[in-house]
């Protein structure tokens, strides 16, 4: 008895050197599982590490659910879809595989205030957390500021380096942005005039209306990746508004 305790006390602190709290909490349960139904060694030992990795997966999705900033009532379970037209729901739908990130497809959604854009854009990117893609959500009210701040503080550089990190930014009513000079440089070109590397990923944006829409490109140079053809996919909520990249 003294052996066998002093066996198991010796495992638990291995397993807990080694980091491995899931199988270190259950591997006396699926022992006494396996002994009763006469498991192999190898399906014991099977089962204890699906148990581990589930319990990973599940820690680090939550872990990038929190880094991303989505609002977490905004997924595709409390949207109702109903309210889309047919050919709308079925662009949402062909977007939820995330390939059109891969693609570096920019993704766009306007419409009238109370549309529903922000959580139809927030639903996706959730659907592309899920597939362990790292997403960042932010207002562009509050992503200007902060990227005018690390400016002003001389770590522009390294703001830009951490968005980098992202797969695909949510930035979210994009019309409201009040259009300064100094915002619109700070938001689409760096501080040597080139483009902001973030903006080779892909942007899934929510502005509120097309007239929001036209006044932004208006005030955008002409050469800027957002002049033309920025956004291959444009989702309208409503259905009288018009869009035109």
């Amino acid at each position: 008895m003294k052996r066998s305790d002093d066996e198991k006390a010796a495992l638990v602190n291995h397993l807990k050197e080694l980091h491995l709290p899931t199988i270190r909490s259950c591997f006396e349960e699926l022992a006494r599982q396996a002994e009763q139904e006469t498991s192999s060694y190898e399906r014991y030992l099977l089962g204890l590490i699906e148990r581990e990795l589930q319990v990973r997966r599940q820690h680090r999705l939550e872990r990038q659910l929190r880094d991303s900033r989505l609002p977490m009532d905004k997924d595709l379970t409390r949207f109702d879809m109903k309210r889309l037209p047919a050919k709308l729901a079925r662009q949402v739908k062909s977007l939820l595989d995330g390939s059109f990130v891969d693609r570096r497809e920019n993704l766009l959604a306007f419409g009238t205030v109370g549309s529903g854009k922000t959580h139809l854009l927030c639903g996706i990117a959730h659907e592309l957390v899920r597939q362990g893609r790292k997403v960042y959500f932010r207002s562009c009210g509050l992503l200007v500021q902060e990227l005018l701040a690390a400016k002003r503080d001389l770590k522009l550089s390294r703001v830009i380096k951490k968005l980098a990190r992202y797969e695909a930014i949510v930035i979210d009513d994009l019309g409201y942005v009040q259009q300064s000079r100094e915002e619109m440089e700070v938001l689409f070109t760096g501080s040597t005039g080139a483009r902001f590397p973030i903006f080779n990923l892909q942007m899934v944006t929510a502005i509120s209306t097309s007239s929001m829409w036209k006044n932004l490109r208006r005030r955008w140079n002409a050469s800027s990746r957002w002049s033309r053809n920025a956004f291959r996919n444009a989702l309208a909520l409503t259905p009288s508004a018009k869009f035109r990249c």
